[in-house]
């Protein structure tokens, strides 16, 4: 049998994952209750957001719904159980999900790199045009103005005198 999620949220009291899905046999929505069980405010959300998509009993309902939207459900529900307000929460969830342009990108560790990766990923694949799109068109050429002098890089003086 194939699922099809259709949407998927989080209920703090009693804490549960609750997805809509449909079958694709039957065209009638339906909705699974997840528990989520053992799981405190000190808690890792990613490891809790694995061990709920491999978990055999929700795994075909899930493979649909991606492992960082897990994550960001599992994140509210560590900002709840620490006394946040919903706002809150989902403000911290915003700061993390944001990318500053002027971070410098070497000073970080493995684990926040990655992150900082996937979420470039994401966000490139949301913006980008596919074929099937209706406002696609193929080999754009565009043209930059150039009204303003262009700066010279003293780096690049500089290589020219050692030669």
């Amino acid at each position: 049998m194939t699922y099809v999620a259709k949407k998927c949220g989080i209920r703090f009291q009693p804490p549960s994952v609750i997805l809509i899905y449909e079958d694709e046999n039957k065209d009638r929505a339906r909705q699974r209750i997840m528990p989520i069980r053992n799981f405190s405010k000190f808690s890792d959300c990613s490891r809790a957001a694995e061990q709920l998509k491999s978990n055999p009993q929700h795994k075909a309902y899930l493979q649909g719904v991606s492992l960082r939207q897990l994550q960001k459900l599992y994140s509210l529900l560590r900002g709840h159980l620490q006394g946040q307000s919903l706002a809150q929460s989902l403000e911290q969830i915003q700061q993390e999900e944001t990318i500053d342009p002027e971070e410098d990108l070497n000073k970080l560790d493995d684990k926040e790199l990655a992150k900082r990766k996937s979420i470039m990923d994401e966000l490139f694949e949301k913006n980008r045009k596919k074929k099937d799109d209706p406002d696609f068109t193929y080999n754009v050429e565009v043209e930059f103005p150039q009204d303003e002098q262009l700066e010279s890089c003293g780096w690049d003086a500089e290589s020219d005198s050692e030669f």
